[in-house]
């Protein structure tokens, strides 16, 4: 199921011209990507003040808080907690963190579009550079990399583990959250 949103996010991006390393799907489990070395770090965009925003933050912002414009930051992965890593850091390594804003808001654009009228509270990306030096998205994303809720607040993604659903459920909701997308 995560692969079938995958192939069906990794298209809608492509339509608004968002690069991602997916080029086809060769069986259920199973898809060709392009080469694109993963750096120590991910971009994630916020929407919604939740998870980690409110724990390491505590008192700056209310649970539920909606961000306009949506926050983007860097977070260093091989942290186990996920650290925030300053922009200035990458930009020493030479990273073009502009470029990567663009790309994460351009996605984030594209999928709340494609996905409302569920709401898309927030997401994590790894993006690369392609060959050309330009930003690619070398992630998949599905409902496990991302908050994203249904008209009524009821969680759709990787929150249904955390709370402790059975795998039922989670097969059950991702089941139904795919047929949506997919039609």
């Amino acid at each position: 199921m995560r692969l079938d949103f995958y192939e069906a996010a990794a298209a809608r991006l492509a339509e608004q011209g968002v690069r991602t390393v997916f080029r086809e799907r060769l069986a259920d489990n199973a898809y060709c990507a392009d080469y694109v070395p993963a750096p120590p770090f991910e971009v994630i965009v916020k929407n919604l003040a939740t998870g980690s925003t409110t724990i390491k933050y505590p008192g700056l912002f209310e649970e539920g808080h909606r961000f306009d414009p949506p926050v983007v930051k860097f977070d260093f992965r091989v942290d186990p907690e996920d650290q925030p890593i300053g922009e200035d850091y990458l930009r020493a390594l030479g990273v073009d963190t502009d470029a990567y804003r663009r790309v994460a808001l351009e996605t984030n654009t594209a999928l709340r579009s494609w996905l409302a009228p569920l709401d898309l509270w927030d997401f994590c990306l790894v993006i690369g550079d392609g060959p050309d030096g330009e930003p690619v998205i070398n992630s998949e994303i599905s409902p496990d990399c991302m908050r994203l809720r249904d008209p009524e607040g009821n969680p759709l993604d990787k929150d249904l583990f955390r709370q402790g659903a059975t795998p039922e459920r989670i097969v059950a909701v991702w089941t139904d959250l795919v047929h949506r997308i997919t039609g």
